[in-house]
């Protein structure tokens, strides 16, 4: 009896051990996560912030809306081609890469491929770049199309190696590099845009030779393939690497598993970017207001980008981290944490966001601020969009990336369907409620087709909670700030005391958690 008693003793201890080492496992795995995120972060949030800061109000003040209309058109665009250029290889490479002993058959494969398939579509679209030119509908302004391309040639050679950087944990170089980029591109831009002017003033008649007073937006795109040519370089040592061997048999499964991602990275830039050129057709004013008021959506559309931030950084970190920890027996008990982690983060960046608005607006000139009311939409917008990234993770891990297709298919149909009735209608107004219906719709369809065929046991009831809660609390500082309208020594105190009990709430609610996360870890 002893013995019975002492071996039952044994395994349960045992069991206790083994899931609490479970538990501390899965919590030092988040933590890891969170200071990654925190790296892409910080390299997103000083590119962003020096964008913010610097470019975005100095080009809002250098240009008219429908000159900064232009420049969002184009990079619509870009976006689009862009997914074209790289089909998608990067998540690819995350895929196959992760396998053990594939990351260098895997690097050389799909570099390979993009150095030939980047070659061919450059000469192709260059040789009919008036053509495009005048599809674009700026028949003067081929050089608009040349450059754009070389960017996008540029920066499809450096995916790969970007992805080798994530997948290799080293966010630091990654990091450095992304931020290099926007600093190169913002100098670019003040030497094309004030130097060049000034050097011109001072009695220097030959820098005539290389500026164009009368087409100044040319020299925001050359600053940009500057910037991506210096990138490429920077990242000329990932690609020490490489080795001239083309499995095709690697290839084959990469492009297979590709392929329906192009789709879903085409319908993306739909859903995120093309009510840009559709509000330059079926906005109801001439096509010059028409742009004037996508300069206006854009403007207000980079103060949500804000959200999106913590959005891309988790996405840079996240992506390579649910295929390296694929295969552990508690992957799907981390992934519902990173779920739940994500949505008390993005509630939060919401209401911090909407309660100093105030302050967040004076990144675009006035001129543009008739656009504020697009914020709150667009912010909920990205909140859904962060929640279909953690819960689309199931179709890339079980290699069903067609079933994401269709889902990305489905919600750039509702994005044209909703702007083509609702731009004529209420206006950009359109435009955001598109977007937060599509995101909305692309969140709910990835997280019931994952119940099916990946089940993971995501909190989602207290994650809907985390954002009603911020609603609510955003509704009531609306309720108060008609009768403070003026008076910011008062909006602002009292905004962070909502903010603050809102933070406050969140902890008590979760406080087992988030001391948890919070505790050393040996």
């Amino acid at each position: 009896m002893k013995s019975f008693s002492a071996r039952a003793f044994y395994f349960l201890a045992k069991i206790a051990l083994e899931k609490e080492y479970s538990r501390f496992n899965s919590m030092s795995l988040l933590k890891k996560l969170a200071g990654e995120t925190a790296i892409y972060g910080i390299s997103s949030i000083l590119s962003r912030l020096l964008n913010f800061v610097i470019l975005t109000p100095y080009l809002t003040r250098a240009f008219v809306p429908g000159e900064y209309g232009v420049v969002s058109d184009m990079y619509t665009y870009a976006a689009l081609l862009m997914v074209l250029f790289t089909f998608r290889m990067e998540t690819a490479f995350f895929r196959f890469a992760s396998k053990k002993g594939q990351m260098d058959r895997t690097f050389s494969t799909a570099t390979l491929f993009l150095l030939g398939s980047t070659s061919i579509l450059v000469v192709l679209l260059v040789s009919f770049s008036q053509q495009i030119a005048d599809l674009l509908l700026y028949p003067d302004n081929r050089d608009y199309v040349i450059w754009f391309i070389f960017i996008i040639a540029f920066d499809t050679l450096a995916a790969i190696p970007f992805a080798r950087l994530r997948l290799d944990n080293r966010p630091l170089r990654f990091a450095t590099i992304k931020t290099l980029n926007i600093l190169i591109n913002i100098g670019f831009i003040f030497l094309f845009l004030e130097g060049f002017p000034y050097l011109i003033e001072q009695g220097m008649s030959g820098i005539n030779r290389l500026y164009d007073p009368e087409n100044r937006i040319t020299y925001v795109f050359l600053a940009n393939l500057m910037a991506s040519a210096v990138t490429m370089l920077l990242l000329l040592p990932e690609y020490r690497r490489l080795r001239f061997t083309f499995d095709q048999e690697l290839w084959n499964q990469m492009m297979a598993y590709a392929l329906p991602l192009v789709i879903v990275g085409l319908a993306a830039v739909t859903n995120q970017l093309l009510n840009l050129p559709l509000m330059k057709h079926y906005l109801p004013g001439s096509t010059a207001e028409n742009i004037a008021q996508v300069g206006i959506y854009s403007a207000c559309y980079k103060i949500a980008i804000l959200m999106s931030l913590f959005i891309q950084a988790f996405n840079y970190a996240a992506e390579p981290f649910f295929f390296r920890n694929a295969n552990r027996d508690d992957a799907r008990h981390i992934y519902a944490q990173v779920g739940q982690a994500f949505a008390m983060v993005g509630s939060l960046g919401f209401l911090g966001i909407m309660l100093y608005l105030d302050i967040f607006k004076h990144l675009v000139d006035s001129n543009f601020w008739t656009g504020l009311g697009i914020v709150p939409i667009l912010l909920l917008a990205f909140f859904f969009l962060g929640l279909y990234y953690n819960f689309s993770i199931w179709f890339k891990l079980k290699d069903r990336t067609i079933i994401g297709a269709y889902i990305s298919v489905t919600g750039a149909l509702i994005t044209i369907s909703l702007n083509l009735v609702l731009l004529p209608r209420i206006g950009f107004y359109g435009a955001a409620y598109a977007a937060l219906a599509c995101y909305g719709f692309m969140a709910c369809a990835s997280y019931l087709t994952g119940r099916y065929h990946y089940p993971i046991n995501y909190p989602i009831y207290r994650m809907l909670a985390y954002i009603l809660l911020a609603l609510l609390f955003y509704g009531l500082s609306t309720l108060y700030r008609p009768m403070l309208e003026g008076r910011w020594l008062l909006i602002l105190p009292i905004n962070t005391l909502v903010l603050l009990a809102y933070i406050a709430l969140l902890y008590f609610l979760e406080k087992d958690r988030i001391r948890q996360f919070l505790r050393p870890t040996a």
